[in-house]
């Protein structure tokens, strides 16, 4: 089974993650189950804490938890010493057990990490972690709606099912990621790393003009037969020719199940005369096979694909080197960087203590748990939804402490920002900007997108408006 990809990020990571059946790589760390998350929680917890002993920050980030006197039964909860928060992931999905398993070992690692500090100003916190293996999101969302303060770090693939629980709850999260368009626009929610339906990052797109000069006249887009991916490749389409990239259109439309042959596509890109291919589509079998007999036949694009490339599944599949022009744009700092990256080093040494499974989504959940847990510190003793909320909503820098490049959670808007790596064999390598572990910024990275695209109706805070109540918890500026 596989999850067709939207044109996000989050989305198409699940999607390899379906294709991967969760395989770790050299990348990837050890494919562990994490533990002990809250107090007591054993030898995992020791470990944490003993990778991240001494820690007064995330990487550039203040550390947002330590001790204090904050008392009081003040939500639902939050008791005098301790602030239960759900979060989770799909790992018990039968089709590919271990499924985006990276983020409920990464919030766990944080739990232990901020609780060996004394927690969020003395409370101590427990994680109600939720397996919704794919398709049980709408259940573990309404247990969460039972007992939790709010969700933290999740990522639920079948996140547009629960939506209707979640806003009837009056649940606020800051997720791990969204998928649904309901889910990534809807009330009482915030995320590290945004990705809304109306505005989109075409960073790649920019970097690659500036790498390869005749970008804009040699460039084509691998099309498919999925509806989900036809739907990205258009918003890309759109996105190329709103800056000057003019597809060559040479007609190459993949079955999404698979082809008997790919050469005649392989050839059929040769004699359009195709340097530069984009496919907003993931890493498969049978994209590995077009990529292959690109190779055979002798043309020799250069490949600027989505971030859902970035993937052990790919490095280990370079062997013979056919992917060795693949570029990838990303928002995140790749984990080859943590040298350079002090917040990319801590995450993995954090992960991999607990035995975790180190990968991008997790650090997009690490993300999102310091961004929760900066706003809840923010709180003090009265540590109550509506505050939290008021403290989301005036953050408009983000980084993580440095895991990626600027967003702006509180009002829903993308990074501007991008770099691109480079795959080498087996070896992802940053190739722009040409200094490890900087990106490459601009105004003009951000473009809004069709509204026929948005698959949701917003109103004018750009809010979903399907289930959208009139008691929902909004910001209050005073």
């Amino acid at each position: 089974m596989k999850l067709d990809k939207i044109g996000r990020l989050a989305a198409g990571a699940v999607a390899v993650a379906l294709v991967t059946t969760s395989c770790a790589s050299d990348r990837s760390g050890t494919d562990g189950t994490a533990a002990g998350n809250g107090p007591g929680g054993g030898a995992s917890a020791s470990a944490s804490a003993s990778a991240g002993a001494g820690a007064k920050a995330f990487g550039t980030l203040p550390s947002p938890c330590g001790p204090g006197d904050a008392k009081g039964r003040t939500d639902q909860g939050v008791t005098d010493d301790q602030i239960a928060i759900g979060f989770g992931d799909d790992r018990g999905f039968t089709s590919a057990p271990g499924l985006s398993k990276e983020m409920g070992d990464a919030v766990s690692a944080m739990i232990d990490w901020c609780n060996g500090q004394g927690g969020i100003n003395g409370r101590k916190i427990k994680g109600n972690q939720y397996d919704a293996a794919y398709m049980q999101s709408a259940k573990v969302v309404q247990e969460s709606c039972k007992q939790d303060f709010m969700l933290v770090g999740q990522g639920f693939a079948m996140d547009e099912a629960a939506e209707q629980y979640r806003v009837g709850c009056k649940l606020p999260t800051v997720a791990g990621f969204t998928v649904g368009p309901n889910a990534a626009m809807g009330p009482m929610k915030y995320e590290a790393v945004p990705y809304p339906v109306d505005m989109m990052n075409i960073g790649a797109l920019r970097i690659a003009q500036k790498m390869f000069p005749d970008y804009k006249d040699r460039t084509d887009l691998l099309l498919s037969t999925s509806p989900a991916v036809s739907t990205g490749t258009n918003k890309v389409a759109s996105a190329m020719k709103g800056i000057g990239v003019k597809p060559l259109e040479c007609g190459v439309r993949l079955n999404d199940a698979g082809e008997s042959s790919y050469m005649p596509f392989a050839k059929k890109i040769k004699d359009c005369g195709a340097k530069y291919l984009w496919t907003s589509d993931s890493p498969d079998p049978g994209q590995f096979n077009l990529l292959e007999s690109i190779d055979r036949a002798g043309a020799d694009p250069t490949y600027v694909f989505e971030a859902t490339w970035y993937s052990s599944l790919v490095s280990k599949w370079n062997t013979s080197g056919a992917g060795d022009r693949l570029h990838v744009g990303m928002i995140f700092q790749p984990l080859e960087n943590a040298d350079k990256v002090p917040a990319v080093k801590q995450y993995t040494d954090l992960v991999s203590a607990e035995k975790g499974k180190v990968a991008l989504l997790g650090m997009q959940a690490t993300s999102a748990f310091l961004l929760w847990a900066q706003s809840a510190s923010k709180c003090g003793s009265d540590l109550t939804r509506q505050c939290v909320i008021n403290e989301l909503s005036k953050v408009h820098e983000w980084t993580g402490g440095g895991l990626h490049a600027p967003t702006d959670p509180g009002a829903n808007k993308p990074a501007s920002c991008s770099l691109m790596v480079k795959l080498d064999k087996t070896r992802y390598e940053q190739v722009y900007p040409k200094n490890a572990g900087e990106f490459e910024c601009g105004g003009d990275f951000v473009v809004k997108t069709d509204p026929k695209t948005w698959g949701t109706q917003l109103n004018g805070d750009r809010i979903s408006t399907k289930f959208l109540t009139g008691d929902v918890i909004k910001p209050q500026t005073s």
